[in-house]
């Protein structure tokens, strides 16, 4: 499992997207690996380590049709 280095006034969300490029899906399993982080509150510390799980695969979308 891979270790990221959270930034200065870094939310969680924005470190999954600096690292994955997206959030949905990646984000709850980031908090998975991680016990304890979400009681830091929304901002994290800077220079927190944070495990990375291997990435998931993308939800699959399904088209929408705004017309016939």
């Amino acid at each position: 499992m891979d270790i990221a280095i959270a930034h200065q006034d870094e939310t969680l969300d924005a470190l999954c997207w600096r690292i994955y490029g997206r959030t949905a899906g990646i984000t709850e399993a980031v908090l998975q690996a991680n016990p304890g982080l979400a009681e830091q509150g929304p901002v994290l510390h800077q220079g927190t380590a944070v495990r990375l799980p291997p990435q998931p695969p993308e939800p699959e979308r399904t088209p929408i049709r705004l017309w016939d």
